[in-house]
């Protein structure tokens, strides 16, 4: 690889290092969630018609046996074999129902889907990527990575609100995980996810 080539290629890394540096700057920072609200929260169940669906309160995901919970679109369903083997559920959150969102999603999602009517498993401070996020790198690769395993969401409605994913204990074990989106499609660590499902069983025994 010639001088140039590798010149070219530092350019380009550092000019992508000040575009995520000054659209960190753009986005919220993220306000670590609390149990009790979680607990709280009014989330509505999917059904296949809206006489099936019914309001539960978000403590009732995993007061029993505690519960891996996604707040966004990611690869977690890899996942859901391991956490059945744990007795650890799988659900996601999502924070609307656009057409047959929900129900496209269910083909790629091996969980239930809850809908988060508050909106409160976003938050507490709702944190927003623009359209300006296509600027970064990250985005384009993560879009590239979901368009490969033929999944698509939105960027009507609230599409651009930033998610994420809770590991949640039994009764008052509390959170024992907490990762939130830096960019659309930032995906969790699949191993520390599994690692502290692990921690839920050896705790329940």
């Amino acid at each position: 690889m010639g001088l140039l080539s590798q010149g070219l290629i530092a350019l380009g890394l550092f000019l992508a290092g000040i575009v995520r540096a000054l659209t960190d700057l753009l986005v919220k920072k993220p306000a670590w969630a609390r149990l009790e609200v979680l607990e709280d929260a009014d989330i509505r169940t999917t059904g296949v018609t809206i006489s099936d669906e019914k309001i539960v309160k978000g403590k009732s995901l995993w007061e029993n046996s505690g519960a891996v919970i996604m707040a966004e679109a990611s690869e977690l369903s890899s996942l859901k074999l391991q956490l059945d083997k744990l007795g650890v559920p799988l659900y996601a959150v999502v924070k609307e129902n656009i057409k047959t969102e929900i129900q496209d999603f269910k083909a790629f999602f091996a969980g239930d889907v809850f809908v988060d009517v508050t909106k409160t498993f976003y938050g507490p401070v709702l944190r927003h990527m623009g359209f300006w996020g296509l600027l970064r790198i990250g985005v384009w690769r993560n879009c590239h990575r979901a368009y490969r395993k033929c999944f698509s969401g939105n960027l009507k409605g609230e599409g651009f609100i930033l998610g994420g994913v809770y590991v949640i204990g039994p009764e008052k074990q509390g959170i024992l995980l907490e990762h939130r989106e830096k960019e659309f499609g930032d995906r969790v660590n699949l191993l520390a996810v599994l690692q502290t499902a692990r921690k839920i069983k050896e705790t329940v025994k």
